[in-house]
Formats: structure tokens, sequence, C-alpha cells
């Protein structure tokens, strides 16, 4: 029986960085065989039914896509079956010499394949060593081959202030890993600290128009007791992506409190009306739906960025920012115009625990227009999020208190929450974004505005 790689959603050639089983291994059903890593989210490829593992099928560093053959499985019925004698191997050929010097790759846990280790056949002498361009040549001109990386690995590059095309790949047909970035970074610090010692100045490395110094190399060891644990894989694959969306999109944060008295009271109303169904209503489903309403009002906040042209999304999938033990992660809630809050508390309920538990598949984390980061739970008087690209803005939601409002003749106790909205100014500017919050306010302080 071959178990295939289930739907992934769009991704294609996604590398395997773990394999679980080995052949003559019994698998249950739903037991993991293999890790998938994208640029966006980790991934674990269950066996579709119980039995023993007869062959596996890929290897680490293999990329493959839905419908793949992962392993081939022995039904658990005729797994007793005495298996037969192994055929004698066959002698090598001269045919077969050419492949049989071929490298393994394994991966690193960003997915990227950098490590290379020679197989029994692949000669003995040192291959030669990987020509480095000097910090003379990495800040010569613009021009060279185009980098062949993927967006993650480039995003690492630019957090170094490394120019991609002038780092040599040693990944298949010559892409670029970040082990391939690390070792440029360090030739070129070799190079820097040789020309130091000598008298030279240390130039900056450069990358698209940032001027950066390299990376601080510090043996905190010496100042005391250390501990050094590796980055969760969730923060591995978002750190880029964040440091990028920080660099590149030039937000600006507007803050604004909604009054959410009433609110708040009609949610406990509904959880004890519904107390036998077992939904819960959280202030997030009722936040989300207004969203969806101010969305449509001012839909530029719906918007993203392509090239110089603006693509409009007649689509409102709302995403929202979960804890989980290893990190933060981004389910995203589908079409939630079309959902009462009843419904969106239920399905962000199970989104989340989906999200705890990690179950979440690619295609619950893709296709969003708009993201809520909600702190409230936790604290937080106001934060600045970072923008979720290709989206144009995010909402950040805090710790509601009470706080004493003016009504025009005395002050009274008012539940208030602050709101905290970043957006990308290249297309929101500050009167666009005041008005969203105000009317989101609006909205909340009053939720039958949702339905005009």
């Amino acid at each position: 029986m071959d178990i295939k790689v289930p739907d992934i959603g769009d991704f294609k050639d996604v590398p395997v960085i773990e394999i679980f089983v080995k052949p003559g291994d019994f698998v249950e059903a739903e037991t993991p065989l293999v890790s998938l890593e994208s640029d966006k989210a980790t991934m674990d490829v269950p066996s579709s039914a119980a039995g023993v593992v007869k062959e596996v099928k890929v290897k680490l560093g293999d990329r493959i896509s839905e419908g793949s053959i992962v392993v081939v499985l022995e039904a658990a019925q005729t797994a007793a079956a005495p298996a037969a004698k192994p055929a004698a191997a066959p002698a090598p050929t001269a045919a077969a010499a050419p492949a049989a010097t071929q490298a393994v790759m394994a991966p690193t846990p960003t997915g990227e394949v950098c490590d290379i280790r020679p197989t029994e056949a692949e000669p003995t002498s040192a291959p030669a060593a990987i020509s480095m361009p000097t910090p003379a040549e990495m800040l010569a001109a613009e021009g060279g081959t185009k980098a062949h990386a993927s967006p993650s690995v480039r995003a690492f590059a630019r957090e170094l202030g490394v120019d991609v095309a002038r780092v040599p790949g040693t990944g298949p047909k010559g892409r670029i890993t970040q082990a391939d970035v690390q070792a440029f970074v360090k030739g070129a610090m070799a190079t820097l600290s040789g020309a130091t010692a000598t008298g030279g100045v240390s130039p900056r490395l450069t990358s698209g128009g940032l001027d950066l110094l390299p990376w601080p190399q510090v043996d905190f060891a010496k100042f005391g007791p250390i501990e050094v644990k590796p980055l969760s894989r969730i923060k591995k694959i978002s750190g880029p992506n964040l440091a990028r969306n920080w660099v590149m999109i030039p937000a600006v944060t507007y803050h604004e409190d909604a009054d959410i008295t009433d609110l708040e009271a009609l949610r406990v109303q509904l959880n004890k009306e519904n107390e036998k169904s077992g939904i819960k209503v959280t202030m997030l489903a009722f936040i989300i739906k207004a969203v969806v309403a101010a969305l449509k009002k001012y839909p530029d906040l719906n918007s993203s960025l392509d090239g110089e042209n603006q693509v409009f999304k007649n689509y409102w999938h709302i995403g929202f920012a979960a804890d989980t033990p290893n990190g933060l992660m981004v389910p995203v809630l589908k079409n939630a115009d079309q959902k009462g809050v009843v419904q969106i508390a239920q399905e962000t309920s199970d989104l989340a625990k989906k999200a705890r538990e990690g179950k979440l598949g690619p295609a619950d984390m893709q296709g969003a227009t708009f993201t809520i980061s909600s702190v409230g739970g936790i604290g937080s008087t106001s934060f600045s999020p970072i923008v979720n690209a290709p989206e144009v803005a995010i909402l950040g939601v805090s710790k509601s208190s009470m706080k004493p409002v003016w009504d025009g003749k005395q002050f009274v106790p008012r539940l208030t929450v602050p709101l905290s909205l970043s957006a990308d100014h290249r297309v929101i500017d500050g009167a666009l974004a005041t008005r969203f919050n105000a009317y989101l306010a609006q909205l909340l302080g009053d939720f039958r505005r949702v339905m005009l």
C-alpha cells in the first residue's frame, strides 16, 4: 500500500526535514511518517492506515508535493508473513559510478540543504575550497548573476547585510542555502579581521540600500554561566519573515480606546443562555465581526501591494494570533463575513486548539486579508504589532480595563479596550487609519451598527 502526501494547500516541492520511521517499523493509522517544512509552517505527514513499513521512498532533503509516495506499507494482516529472501546486491557497473559519487544532502532546521556528506565512493581527497569574494568585491558594482535562493534565505541574508547575488550556492542546481550565507559572512569577517589587524578600515556589509554592521560575535560565557537552547521551528520560520516585514514595510501604529461596556454585558448574557451548548462566545469573535464591517467600509485595509498596483480583495479571511507552547501561530478564519458571532467563536476555538496541538495544516494558515493579534488575556496596555506581508494592516488588541469616562455631567466607570492598528503607510495614510480605528471603536461601542 502506497502512503502518499495528502492535500497540503498550494505548497509544492516542500523539503523533508525529518523521517520518523524505517523499514520494519509497525505504525498505527495517523502515526506521523515524515515532517515537512515550508517557509510558513512545519507539518507532519500521517499514515492513512496501520501496518508495517516495507520501504521508505524519501530521504532527508527530498522535496515532495501532494501525491508523492512517502512509504510503502504492508497491511497489518500480512505483516506476519515471512519476508522474502533479499536479492543479492548487483555488482557495481561503470554506469552506476557517477551516481555513487553524488553527495547525500542533510537539511538544516530551516529546511534548506547545506550539509554535504560524501559517500564511500567519493574520492577521499579534500574538495577545493569555495572562493569567497573579498569585502571590496562584495561592495563593488551591483551587477552579477541572478541569485537562486528561497525567500527565507533572502530574508536571512538581508538581516546580515549580505547581497545574495555575491554568495556561491552549494545546494541543488546552485541553490543558495542559509549555510552558504553563513559561510560567506564568516569568510568576509575573516578577511575584515585581517584588514583591521594590519591597520585597515572595516567596511560595512550592504544589501538593497541598507548599511548594516556585521552581527556581533560575543563569547557570553566569559561573563557568567549560560545555557544554549535551539530556537523552536516556528521561531526559525517566522523570524526571517518578521525581520523582512519590519525592515521593508514603513508601518505606523495608531491607537484608539473602544468602550465595550455594553458589548461585554451582551457576551456574558449570551454565554449564560448557551451554557448547555458548550460554545463560549469570546470578545475576539465580536471583534472579528466588527473588523469585517470596518474593512468593508474602508477596503484599502483589505488589500495588498503588487508592484505599482493595489489588489483589492472581495473576500474577508481574518488571521488571528494563537499562543502555543512552541511559539506564536496565525490560523486563518475563512469567509468571516458569512458567519455569525457564535459560529466565529466556535471556529476560532477549534483552530486555536489545533494550533496548540501542532495539527494546523498549511491551508489553515493561508489566505488572510487582515490579522488580529490579541494579547488582552495576558496583559499589555498597548503595543505595535508588525504588519504581516502581503497584508497592509494588523490590529493589536490589549487588555480591557475600567476607566472613568466623562459623560457630560460626571465621570462614570466604563470598560474600555485599547486598539493598536499598524498600517503600511505606502497604502494607508494617517487619516484613513484613524478613521478606520474610530469606526471600529464605534462598532464595538454599539454593536447594532454592525448590522447597518
